[in-house]
C-alpha cells in the first residue's frame, strides 16, 4: 500500500525535450521498425480502420461522407492506442500481441475517456464547417470522395474547393495536433496523468519543437492523403506506421517520468 507522502507529493510537469530537424524521419523508420517486428497487430489495427473508414463514408454519402473521411485526423489519435501499446511493449522488451492492446485504454480510462470525448466533440464541429463549405461549392450535390479526386484532374473549380475546404479545417486541425501529438501516448504511459495536462504538455511540445512538428503533421497528412487516393488500401500500412511513430515522437520529445525510490 503506498503511503500518505506518495498520495501528497506535488504535481511535476513532464521535462519536454528540444529535438532537431531529422527528428520526424526517425520517429517514421521507428514506426515502420516496430510495424516490421509486429506485424499482426499493426496490419490487424490498419484493416480494421480502413475498412471502417471506408464504411462510413460509403454509408454516408455528400458532405458528411468527406467530412467524416478528413476526420480520420482529427480522431486518429484515439484510434491509435493499440499502436501505441505495442510500442510501449517493444521499448520495454515485453512480449508483443493483440489481445492486451485492445484493452490498452484500460490503463488511465477516465483521461483517456474525457479526451476520446474532446476528439469526438471535434468531429462534430469539423462535420458542421464541412457541410457549410461543401454546400457553397456544390449546391447541386456532392460528389464522393472517389469523385472528386478524379476531377481534380479536370477542374480547376476543384482545387478551388479543395483550398478552402483545407483552409477551413487548418485551424481546427492544427489545434487538435497541437493538444494531441503526444497526449495520448503520455495518457497510455503516466496512469496518474490527467487529460488536461497531457494537452498541455503537447501544446507544449509543438511550442519548443516548432518546425520538427509542423514536418511531423505534414508527413501525416501526407501519409493519409496517398492512402486515401489508393482508394484506401495504402492506409493498411500508413496508419499503424504513423500510430507506432507517434509514440516515438512521445518518447523523444518527453522525458521519461522520474521514479521515486
Amino acid at each position: 500500500m503506498s503511503g500518505p507522502a506518495e498520495h501528497d507529493a506535488p504535481f511535476v510537469w513532464p521535462t519536454v525535450r528540444r529535438v532537431d530537424a531529422r527528428a520526424p524521419w526517425r520517429w517514421l523508420r521507428a514506426g515502420w521498425n516496430d510495424l516490421r517486428a509486429a506485424p499482426a497487430p499493426g496490419l490487424f489495427y490498419g484493416v480494421v480502420l480502413t475498412v471502417m473508414g471506408f464504411a462510413l463514408t460509403r454509408y454516408y454519402a455528400g458532405a458528411v461522407g468527406l467530412a467524416l473521411t478528413t476526420g480520420f485526423l482529427l480522431v486518429g489519435p484515439f484510434l491509435a492506442i493499440g499502436l501505441y501499446e505495442v510500442s510501449r511493449r517493444r521499448g520495454k522488451g515485453e512480449a508483443v500481441a493483440l489481445a492486451p492492446t485492445l484493452t490498452a485504454w484500460k490503463a488511465n480510462f477516465p483521461s483517456i475517456g474525457f479526451y476520446a470525448l474532446i476528439l469526438t466533440l471535434s468531429l462534430a464541429v469539423w462535420i458542421r464547417v464541412s457541410v457549410v463549405v461543401v454546400a457553397l461549392f456544390f449546391p447541386d450535390g456532392t460528389p464522393t470522395v472517389i469523385e472528386f479526386i478524379a476531377e481534380l484532374g479536370r477542374s480547376p473549380d476543384a482545387w478551388a474547393f479543395l483550398l478552402a475546404y483545407a483552409a477551413a479545417g487548418a485551424g481546427l486541425a492544427l489545434l487538435v495536433f497541437a493538444t494531441s501529438a503526444v497526449s495520448l501516448p503520455m495518457l497510455l504511459d503516466r496512469e496518474k496523468m490527467d487529460c488536461v495536462s497531457a494537452m498541455i504538455v503537447s501544446f507544449n511540445v509543438l511550442r519548443t519543437n516548432f518546425s520538427p512538428m509542423l514536418v511531423w503533421g505534414a508527413i501525416i497528412v501526407a501519409l493519409t492523403a496517398l492512402g486515401f487516393t489508393s482508394l484506401y488500401l495504402g492506409l493498411i500500412v500508413a496508419l499503424p506506421v504513423i500510430g507506432h511513430a507517434t509514440w516515438h515522437a512521445y518518447r523523444e520529445t518527453v522525458a521519461p517520468a522520474e521514479r521515486s525510490g
